[in-house]
């Protein structure tokens, strides 16, 4: 079953999107690792994020790997690439 959620880009991620926000579809029940696969087939530059990025889901950080995501509709991604120090 396939759910509807709404990814947000912060940082690098938006830069390399060249998007704030997108609305995806992807399977309901999916690994972090095969969100952001998803994410990186739409958006080929950001695999040079891959080792640094941290999703989060819900407002709760999720690091990439295999435990199980249960998406539902209208749920919020959001792709926070490592910050840059200043």
């Amino acid at each position: 079953m396939n759910t509807e959620v709404s990814v947000l880009y912060f940082a690098k991620s938006a830069e390399f999107t060249g998007l704030k926000a997108e609305n995806i579809t992807v399977p309901s029940n999916i690994s972090s690792l095969q969100l952001w696969q998803h994410l990186e087939t739409r958006h080929p530059r950001l695999s040079v994020l891959r080792d640094q990025v941290v999703l989060a889901v819900r407002q709760e950080y999720v690091p990439l790997g295999e435990q199980p995501l249960t998406l539902r509709d209208g749920d919020e991604v959001a792709v926070i690439p490592p910050l840059s120090g200043g």
